[in-house]
Formats: structure tokens, C-alpha cells, sequence
């Protein structure tokens, strides 16, 4: 999807009328005790709770129903270790259409049942990005499928930035937007979501610090994305796709978060919101904990972007 054009706020307010009758509209949750710690007023998007488990349905889902009749009959294609594999099987099922995920050898088991579940037919590679690409190359031949790429298509851009779009609506006036980042779909979706209705809202992006490439490539202000990923963080291991770095650069700042924090935040909003969120949904969390300072005495939207945990192996009971 290199060479679609980027995805604009018209885009963004398509992406909500067309996925309306298929996504949840998530909760907003509060926590006087995170407050308390966070030394902020913190308002979490609960997408964790939306259909398949995370955000990524909403992309999917506008992606699967922007297709013309002929194209959707086809099926679709993608690749993923996992959330965004799942929504878009899921999405398809809605509409009735065939889909092909290309799954990495080593994906967490949890994410890769939820794909199975929701009827997708599996394609393994090797765990990289090039053998990703290449199989999915070979899959489209083999059945003239559609690419919806996991965070570099601009209906996927869009649909992601509807979640940000619920927020702001139901939630009123934020001062600061904190969302997780790997690929950039998420990010770049919520930069249009606040370009829509609050402008004058910063954006923070929490990424692990052993997948920091999109922290590199905002600072450097070119497209950097070599480097070998090591973070618990499984949704965020993927590099920022070319169309998120050009609609966040100069948009968005970024906090890098080791696992130790991210792991923390994760037990605590089990502890305290009582909510099932995997460690690439509560390294949010961690960025506000790790840097208070920029937060203080603001109003901090938080979205919780999954909660897809292998529950065998939780990472705080690893021996």
C-alpha cells in the first residue's frame, strides 16, 4: 500500500459510519488510585474489550468493507503475529468473504487461536518482515486475494483512528493522547482523530526501548527501520510503516519504556482496573509512570489497545 495516498480526517469520519453497525463502542474507564500514582487525570479507551480482543478490528473492518463487490469475492490477505490477523478474519466473517493470514513462526499461541477461531486459513514464515512480504506476495497470485497490510494501508489507518474519534466524543477535553506504537497504524489513526477535534492536544507515543525504531526515525526526521527487535512487547515488534512516519513527523512525541515498566503497568491494571491487557497495550501506562514530569496535572487519554495475553505465560510468573 506504499503508493495509496494518505488517509486524511474525511477518511478517519468515513472509517466511523462505515464500521459502525460491526464495531463495539468501548468503554472509557477512570481509576481514582491510577490518578494517584500518575499524578494526572487519566481516561482509558478500553480497547481491549472491543470485538476480537483489540483495536485492530477497527481498521479491519473498514478495510473489508471499502472492497468493491468483485474485489471482496477474492478474499483478502495479510500478514501478523496475531491482533491484527485475528481482526481481520474476524471482519471477513462479517461480510462473508474468504481470508489468508501469513503467520511468523513463533507467534504467541493465544493471538494465533484467536485467528484460527475466526475461520482464516494459516500461512506460516519465516520471523521476519521479508518472508512475511514474500509469502503474502505469493498467496495474492495464488488467489487473487486483497492486501490489507496491518498498519501501512490507509483504510487500516483510518479505522484505527476511530477509537481516538470515540474518546474525544464521549469523553470531552483532553491535554495530552498516550497510545502504544509499532507498526504505527494506531498512531497515525489517533494524529488525524486529533487533528479532527483537538488540535491543540499533544500526541505521545510509548514504544519499548527494544523496539525503538520509531523513536530513531522522529528524532533523526528520516524513515529509519533497521534494527532487530527484543522486547515482551509481541503487538509492537514491527517496524513504523512509511505512511505513519510521514503523518507523525513533527506531530508526535515518543517515550520509550523498558519491559521491567511495562510488565509493572501491566500487573497494576490487572490489580487495580481489574482489566485483562497484554504488555503491548499497558507500556501506555508505563510511559506515563516512567515520566511523570510531562504528564502532571493534566488530562491524559490512555488507549488500552488489547488484551490478547497468552495466559501460560504471564510474564511476572516466569521462573
Amino acid at each position: 500500500m506504499s503508493d495509496s495516498p494518505l488517509p486524511c480526517v474525511d477518511d478517519l469520519l468515513a472509517a466511523a459510519a462505515r464500521i459502525a453497525p460491526h464495531a463495539s463502542v468501548t468503554p472509557v474507564l477512570q481509576s481514582h488510585v491510577l490518578d494517584g500514582l500518575a499524578g494526572a487525570a487519566l481516561a482509558f479507551k478500553a480497547e481491549h474489550l472491543q470485538r476480537g480482543g483489540a483495536f485492530k478490528f477497527r481498521g479491519a473492518c473498514n478495510a473489508v468493507w471499502s472492497l468493491d463487490p468483485d474485489q471482496a469475492a477474492r478474499g483478502v490477505v495479510t500478514h501478523s503475529s496475531g491482533n491484527h490477523g485475528a481482526a481481520l478474519a474476524l471482519a471477513a466473517r462479517t461480510r462473508g468473504i474468504a481470508c489468508n493470514v501469513v503467520v511468523p513462526e513463533g507467534a504467541v499461541a493465544a493471538k494465533l487461536a484467536n485467528i484460527v477461531r475466526h475461520g482464516a486459513t494459516i500461512w506460516r514464515c519465516a520471523p521476519s518482515i521479508q518472508a512475511r512480504e514474500a509469502m503474502c506476495a505469493q498467496v495474492q497470485a495464488q488467489t487473487g486475494a486483497a492486501l490489507v497490510h496491518p498498519y501501512a494501508d490507509p483504510r487500516v489507518i483510518a479505522g484505527q483512528g476511530t477509537a481516538a474519534l470515540e474518546l474525544l466524543h464521549s469523553h470531552g477535553p483532553l491535554d495530552v493522547l498516550v497510545v502504544p506504537v509499532g507498526g504505527g497504524g494506531l498512531a497515525a489513526g489517533t494524529r488525524l482523530a486529533l487533528q479532527a477535534l483537538a488540535p491543540q492536544a499533544r500526541l505521545v507515543l510509548a514504544e519499548p526501548e527494544g523496539a525503538a525504531d520509531t523513536a530513531r526515525s522522529l528524532a533523526a526526521g528520516e524513515h529509519r527501520i533497521d534494527f532487530t527487535p527484543d522486547t515482551v512487547c509481541d503487538g509492537l515488534r514491527t517496524t513504523l510503516g512509511a505512511p505513519n512516519f510521514t503523518l507523525l513527523l513533527g506531530k508526535a512525541e515518543v517515550v520509550t519504556v523498558p519491559d521491567a515498566a511495562t510488565v509493572a503497568a501491566m500487573r497494576l491494571l490487572w490489580q487495580v482496573l481489574k482489566q485483562v491487557v497484554e504488555p503491548s497495550s499497558a507500556i501506555a501506562l508505563a510511559a506515563i509512570l516512567s515520566d511523570p514530569a510531562r504528564f502532571a496535572g493534566q488530562r491524559v487519554g490512555v488507549v488500552l489497545s488489547g488484551g490478547n495475553v497468552d495466559l501460560d505465560a504471564l510474564p511476572w510468573a516466569r521462573a
